[in-house]
């Protein structure tokens, strides 16, 4: 036996080396080998330090941002929906579009959360806390639309299937009821994911916190939490529950969404292509969004370490291929239709690209389609003030497209006769800028005052916590 071992030894290497060559190594998830102790200090000093000025700055504009929302419904429960500029045909405005933007800005979250954690890719660890974030700050954006869309904002409780005493039920086979059910779900277990996901990193900042609110309001939401073995074995199987539970949302609230045009029977909605389609869509402009908010920040607080170019081609390779997918369904819209022989699909969708919307078509298609192109070239990827435009292109097109969806077949229905043109109001334009205010208004505070990354799973990404590496 003796004698063998050495064989082995010898013999064991060379049968590796032919089977299996020697693989590339993996790009580091943190950069320039730093310890557990830098990770905690850089992420829990941006909630520790002294509130920056520009914080400020960004606040008050975002707060008064925010205000041209609340103003604009505030006229709108005072003089009616009439002020936003809906009329027959198109009583779907601004309002809808609106709503399916901020819910698609809100997937990037759920996907990095969930998906990606049951795929186990470790690079989501650096953004999965700021994106989580942002969805829920994206479906409270959302939910303001259909609510104020209904006219009579205080019997929208008749959404929800409450028992009362004239035994008037919701209609249960509207998409738009549909639509209550799938986004409250989505918010609901989306804050879940996202605080369990954050327990750790309080109790991290309730210990190094210096005066006594702080130690007791971080300590109270940390839930008691000391970093046992047992702490940690509950905080595991609930996450992956979580993320389990999470995972089918991701594909069934934008179908939901979807329905709302698909189940119709007018030309240019009514087609299967919708569900993938928009969660395609969805995905394509959450990555947007992150990227938007994470370039700025990684260059504010000097992360480099922690969001390395790794993860930005990452994102940007998702962005590309989403994006594909999104160029790949409008092409097969036009498809279907002339195969489907259909004269009225026909029309709805020459008239997209010719008729009276073709600017917001050909813009559409310039943000979605042609400039994710550019991330096939690793300069342009390497490049963040190239990714970070980019994002912001493919932002303005995910808007246009609901855009161009919505308006072009409302506004060129089956009569010609009632044929019209869609233009929004003042109202309409300040209710939706401000809610980029109400985004911001939330997001600053969350920057503030909660760790923008989950430090217990990036340190356990880090070359330390490696097992094969020592």
């Amino acid at each position: 036996m003796a004698s063998a071992n050495p064989v082995t030894s010898e013999v064991k290497p060379a049968i590796l080396d032919e089977v299996n060559p020697i693989a590339l190594p993996r790009p580091a998830l943190v950069e320039n080998e730093r310890s557990f102790s830098w990770i905690t200090d850089k992420i829990c000093g941006i909630v520790e330090e002294k509130t920056p000025t520009w914080w400020w700055v960004c606040f008050v504009l975002a707060c008064a941002t925010a205000s041209f929302t609340v103003m604009g419904l505030v006229y709108l429960v005072s003089a009616g929906t009439g002020v936003w500029g809906l009329a027959n045909p198109a009583n779907w405005g601004w309002a809808i579009v609106n709503f399916v933007f901020w819910i698609g800005i809100g997937h990037a979250g759920t996907l990095i959360s969930a998906i990606l954690c049951l795929l186990r890719q470790k690079w989501r660890t650096s953004i999965n806390r700021a994106a989580e974030a942002m969805t829920i700050f994206a479906v409270v954006c959302a939910g303001i639309f259909p609510v104020f869309h209904v006219g009579r904002v205080w019997m929208a409780w008749f959404l929800f299937p409450i028992p009362n005493a004239n035994a008037i039920w919701p209609n249960f086979r509207s998409a738009l009821l549909w639509d209550v059910f799938a986004v409250s779900t989505y918010g609901t277990v989306s804050v879940l994911f996202w605080y369990v996901g954050l327990i750790p990193d309080l109790a991290s900042v309730r210990d190094r916190a210096k005066n006594k609110i702080r130690q007791f309001l971080y300590g109270l939401f940390a839930m008691g939490w000391r970093g046992s073995n047992r702490h940690w074995r509950n905080y595991e199987m609930c996450y992956l529950l979580l993320a389990g539970l999470s995972t089918p949302l991701v594909l069934s609230v934008h179908t939901i969404v979807s329905f709302d045009f698909a189940i119709s029977l007018l030309p240019g909605w009514h087609t299967t292509i919708f569900p993938p389609y928009f969660v395609a869509g969805a995905i394509f402009s959450g990555f947007g969004m992150v990227l938007t908010l994470m370039l700025p920040l990684r260059a504010i607080y000097r992360l480099e370490d922690l969001i390395t170019q790794y993860h930005i081609d990452c994102m940007t390779k998702i962005v590309l291929a989403t994006g594909s997918m999104v160029g790949y369904a409008y092409a097969m819209e036009f498809f279907i239709a002339a195969y489907g022989a259909n004269d009225f699909e026909i029309f709805a969708f020459v008239n997209r690209a010719f008729g009276n919307y073709a600017w917001a078509y050909w813009i559409m298609i310039s943000c979605n389609v042609i400039s994710p192109q550019l991330f096939w070239f690793k300069k342009i990827r390497q490049n963040t003030a190239w990714v970070w435009i980019i994002s912001i292109f493919v932002n303005i097109g995910m808007w246009f497209e609901r855009f161009v969806i919505a308006v072009t077949t409302l506004t060129r229905d089956w009569l010609p006769s009632s044929w019209g043109y869609y233009s929004p109001t003042i109202i309409d334009i300040f209710t939706y800028v401000g809610t980029f205010g109400v985004f911001s208004v939330l997001f600053l505070l969350f920057l503030r005052f909660l760790p923008l990354m989950a430090m217990a799973e990036i340190k356990a990404v880090t070359p330390q916590a490696d097992p094969h590496k020592h």
